[in-house]
């Protein structure tokens, strides 16, 4: 007798029809291996509980906004060998995420600052914290664009409260007013409650000059800076472009020079 039909319903009324996959391949391996009830029961419910955490898993990274999917394993280290690699190794510890603590990762365009970024947050994710990835630009849409149909709030307290806050760009366009007084209250909100990762073309000394209200700048990045990790990204970048192709060889162009001389 097949339990299939009569067990389905029920599963589905306990939420636990995703047992439903795993149930006849545990059959079997039951069967076959002349398992105990209990061994065939904790084998179901390790199967659910992976099935779950998996699903929270894309959850979390589909909130997570990632431009592409990036790992620290793709970071390529021996391009440029400046690159402090013990630092990035204890910070994929998550460390930095329970202390809390900012990482702010300088370098010039193509040295692999959003690759980086990505690779800790999904790191973070794969240990169960909620990313946001954002860059100035999309960070400052949204609060711009709440602000217009009155869910500022709302939207500002959501990205105040995500375990990783991830600022890709920073710098890369000048504040205007408010958005310094976003940034900078955001940055307020989350100073020592949240871990936050932002990326900068600018030197460590040249961000201050994002912002128009020098104070107000050096309010914000006082506390970005406090107990923060610093990585800097610097050599050749890897968006480098590829040599041009040689000229095709042109036997009108010979023949005309042998006729000159």
């Amino acid at each position: 007798m097949n339990p299939m039909p009569e067990l389905a319903p029920m599963l589905k009324q306990l939420r636990l029809s995703g047992l439903l996959e795993a149930l006849p391949a545990r059959n079997r391996q039951a069967i076959e291996e002349h398992l105990a009830y209990t061994d065939f029961l904790a084998l179901l419910i390790q199967d659910e509980i992976a099935r779950r955490e998996q699903k929270r898993l894309s959850q979390r990274l589909r909130r997570a906004n990632f431009r592409s999917h990036k790992t620290l394993e793709q970071f390529d280290f021996a391009f440029n060998p400046g690159i402090n690699r013990a630092l990035i190794q204890e910070l994929a510890t998550g460390q930095f995420l329970t202390e809390p603590a900012s990482v702010l990762i300088a370098g010039p365009s193509g040295t692999g600052k959003s690759h980086l970024a990505q690779a800790l947050g999904q790191i973070a994710a794969c240990q169960g914290q909620d990313v946001r990835f954002m860059t100035q630009t999309q960070l400052l849409g949204a609060l711009n664009e709440a602000r217009a149909t009155g869910t500022f709030q709302r939207r500002f307290q959501a990205l105040a409260r995500v375990a990783l806050l991830i600022i890709d760009d920073f710098g890369l366009k000048p504040l205007r007013s408010p958005q310094d007084e976003d940034v900078h209250d955001l940055i307020s909100e989350r100073y020592e409650q949240r871990a936050t990762i932002v990326t900068s073309n600018l030197d460590f000394s040249e961000w201050g000059d994002a912002f128009p209200n020098r104070l107000l700048g050096a309010a914000t990045l006082d506390r970005l800076r406090h107990n923060a990790y610093r990585v800097v990204l610097d050599g050749a970048s890897y968006r480098s472009p590829k040599p041009l192709p040689e000229p095709p060889h042109s036997p009108l162009a010979n023949s005309a020079k042998t006729a000159e001389q």
